[in-house]
């Protein structure tokens, strides 16, 4: 049985893959305790696997599953991962921290270390290459994460409920990829939208 906090059908808000209509499988738990985090995952419910996967196949036309959470690499094993593509037929990305190294069989992976963060220290990062680098940027040193392979590397500006810091935080972000041309820019376009 896996703890699940919720499964749906929505656009992937950021990074490369941003507008892919998914199937979100969002695990409870994390390792990390961050302070900025703002997701609700810690609550769910005990889903066996077909259950898992007849949940996700009420949504055919979704060419990608999203593993997200809190931190899903806690929870999956090689045998999850590819019971969940040969039931469903569809692509697997994970969202992680990076702490933990991956089951086989994942299509694409985005990794959002959070070290040098409030929270994010407890655990080391231990993968070192991945899809796509998705930082949440605080204004933390950049080159801590030169060590990780990467295809594509964003940075994402913190959101937060006070308007007027999360103006500065996209202010700060901005600049940082002006300052730093090998990272690009991710919007959590979701929030725009004012989708899942």
């Amino acid at each position: 049985m896996w703890r699940i906090n919720e499964i749906f059908y929505s656009l992937q808000g950021e990074g490369r893959n941003t507008g892919l209509a998914c199937v979100f499988i969002r695990f409870s738990g994390c390792n990390l305790h961050c302070a900025f985090c703002d997701t609700a995952h810690q609550h769910g419910i005990p889903m066996s696997l077909p259950e898992i996967i007849a949940e996700v196949n009420r949504y055919p036309l979704a060419p990608m599953i999203v593993l997200t959470g809190g931190e899903p690499s806690l929870w999956i094993d090689d045998d999850f991962v590819k019971a969940l593509k040969e039931k469903t037929g569809k692509r697997i990305a994970i969202e992680t921290n990076g702490t933990h190294v991956l089951p086989q069989g994942i299509d694409w992976v985005t990794m959002s270390p959070k070290t040098g963060m409030d929270g994010g220290d407890g655990v080391p990062v231990a993968l070192t290459c991945c899809d796509e680098l998705k930082v949440v940027y605080l204004g933390q040193d950049l080159r801590q994460y030169e060590g990780i392979s990467a295809s594509y590397r964003y940075l994402q500006p913190c959101w937060v409920p006070d308007q007027a810091q999360c103006e500065k935080n996209m202010q700060d972000c901005v600049a940082a990829v002006l300052q730093n041309p090998e990272w690009r820019l991710s919007l959590q376009t979701h929030r725009v939208l004012q989708i899942k």
